[in-house]
C-alpha cells in the first residue's frame, strides 16, 4: 500500500468529483483545503489527513482512511474514507435546500407574469398581497 497519493487523484477516486480534471480545478481555485490552507493538485496526502471541500454552501470534511489512486466502487468508498463533516455544515445544506424550494409541482412549467408578480408582492412586503379593494367592509 502507498503512504503517500496526489490530492486530485485521490478525489477522484473517492467519487467526490467526476473527473480529474474537474478535481484539479477545485484545487487551482482553492476550494480543497488542508489545514484551512488551500492546497495545489499535485500535493500528495497521507492516511489521517483531514479534507476540506468547498461546495457552495457548505465546506465538507472527509478524513483520509487509506489511500488510492484507483476509482473505486461506490461501496468500497467507506473503507477509504470517513465523512466528518460537522453538524452545522449539514443543517446549513438543509436550509438551503429548503430555502431553495419555491412551491411549484414538477412539470408545471415556467412561472407566467401574474405568479412572479404575486411572489414579488409577497416577498418584499412593500406591496400588499391582496390590493385594498379585495377587502371590503
Amino acid at each position: 500500500m502507498k503512504n503517500e497519493a496526489r490530492i486530485d487523484k485521490w478525489l477522484w477516486a473517492m467519487r467526490l468529483f467526476k473527473t480529474r480534471t474537474i478535481a484539479a480545478e477545485a484545487c487551482k481555485k482553492g476550494r480543497v483545503m488542508i489545514l484551512q490552507t488551500a492546497v495545489k493538485p499535485s500535493r500528495n496526502i497521507k492516511v489521517g489527513d483531514v479534507i476540506q471541500v468547498k461546495r457552495s454552501p457548505v465546506v465538507y470534511s472527509f478524513k483520509v482512511l487509506a489511500l488510492t489512486e484507483n476509482r473505486l466502487g461506490a461501496k468500497l468508498v467507506p473503507e477509504y474514507m470517513e465523512n466528518v463533516t460537522t453538524a452545522d455544515q449539514l443543517e446549513l445544506l438543509e436550509l438551503s435546500k429548503v430555502a431553495g424550494f419555491v412551491g411549484r409541482d414538477r412539470g408545471t412549467g415556467r412561472p407566467t407574469k401574474k405568479d412572479r408578480r404575486d411572489l414579488d408582492a409577497f416577498m418584499d412586503d412593500e406591496e400588499p398581497f391582496f390590493a385594498d379593494e379585495d377587502w371590503e367592509d
